[in-house]
């Protein structure tokens, strides 16, 4: 498929993405994520064609035009979709598959100064959720899915689901389900209740074998409450 081919597929591919566009006018002013792809793939021709001065200009312009920042040696397949796109940043050498959806503030980065592979491979239709950081020469699954703010440092499998700071796999074998940002679950919030659960079941078994250990949680709640008072004053 020749390039300008390329282009007219991610202009149709913004359509099915998002249900919000609904007229040529949005579709010009308000998709920076489609026109910093569409951009690239005449940046990234020059680039592998050893125009590379040429390429790195038109992406600052990009850059500057979309507030999308991405290096025209990376690769980038057909059908990726960057929904929104508002800090964005791609890696040199990063690489994308087909029909990838990117929301806003992602950053597909690299941890080493090294040459050679350091950046991201994105397998294709997975779904990295909004700022989130995928970092290192890593591989992100076949339909796998990225929870938004999630930092990746490690693989994620094919048809899985990854949140948390640093990430983990959730999920796995779900490549049919929709990314639903507002399903996934706050493994912080489990760990918390969980701990307060715990606390609460040991506390029990002191007081009711050790009557003096009763006391002294008493006075220390005296201490702590008589603190937070001065605090106020």
């Amino acid at each position: 498929m020749g390039i300008f081919a390329e282009i007219k597929e991610d202009f149709s591919n913004a359509y099915k993405n998002d249900p919000a566009l609904t007229s040529k006018l949005d579709f010009l002013f308000n998709y920076p994520g489609v026109w910093a792809v569409a951009w690239h793939r005449i940046g990234h021709k020059l680039y592998i064609n050893n125009f590379k001065r040429t390429a790195r200009i038109i992406m600052g312009v990009t850059q500057i035009l979309t507030n999308i920042d991405i290096h025209p040696a990376a690769q980038i397949g057909r059908r990726v979709f960057i929904d929104h796109g508002t800090g964005v940043v791609i890696g040199e050498t990063a690489i994308i598959e087909d029909d990838v959806l990117i929301y806003q503030g992602v950053t597909l980065g690299g941890v080493s100064l090294t040459h050679g592979k350091r950046h991201p491979t994105i397998k294709q239709g997975a779904v990295i959720g909004a700022g989130a950081k995928v970092l290192g020469n890593i591989e992100i699954g076949e339909h796998a899915k990225i929870g938004a703010n999630s930092v990746v440092v490690k693989a994620v499998p094919d048809c899985s689901t990854a949140i948390g700071i640093p990430a983990h796999v959730i999920e796995k074998g779900r490549c049919k389900d929709p990314f639903m940002h507002n399903m996934l679950p706050d493994i912080n919030k489990e760990m918390f209740e969980y701990l307060l659960k715990r606390v609460a079941v040991l506390e029990h078994i002191l007081v009711k074998d050790n009557k003096e250990v009763l006391e002294q949680d008493l006075e220390l709640e005296h201490i702590y409450e008589s603190f937070i008072k001065s605090m106020k004053n």
